[in-house]
C-alpha cells in the first residue's frame, strides 16, 4: 500500500493533492440551530430588520430628495413661463397699438 498519494496523470499535476486549501461552507441553518427564544438569535435578528428598514428609509430618503429638487425645478421654469407669457402678452398690445398707429 502507498504511504501517500502520487499523481498518475499528467493533468493531476497541476491539483493540490493535500486538499488542505478546500474550505468547508456551513450552512445558515447550521449555524443557527439556536432555538427561536435564543436571546442571541432574537437580537441577531433584530439587527438584521433594523439594517433593512435603514435601507428602505436611506431609499426613501434619496427619492424624496430627487423629488424636491424635481419641484424646485418645475417651480422655477412654471416661474419663468409666466414671465415670458406676461412679456409676449405686453408685446402683442404693443403691435395692436401700433398697427392701430399706422392705419391712422
Amino acid at each position: 500500500m502507498k504511504d501517500k498519494r502520487t499523481y498518475t496523470h499528467a493533468k493531476e499535476h497541476g491539483e493540490d493533492m493535500s486538499h488542505e486549501n478546500e474550505s468547508k461552507i456551513e450552512s445558515i441553518a447550521a449555524k443557527e440551530d439556536r432555538g427561536s427564544l435564543d436571546l442571541t438569535f432574537m437580537i441577531d435578528q433584530h439587527k438584521k430588520e433594523i439594517w433593512e428598514y435603514q435601507q428602505k428609509e436611506s431609499d426613501w430618503i434619496k427619492t424624496k430628495n430627487l423629488a424636491d429638487g424635481y419641484k424646485k425645478i418645475i417651480d422655477e421654469l412654471s416661474a419663468k413661463l409666466i414671465d415670458q407669457i406676461r412679456i409676449i402678452a405686453e408685446l402683442e398690445k404693443e403691435i395692436e397699438r401700433l398697427v392701430a398707429e399706422n392705419k391712422k
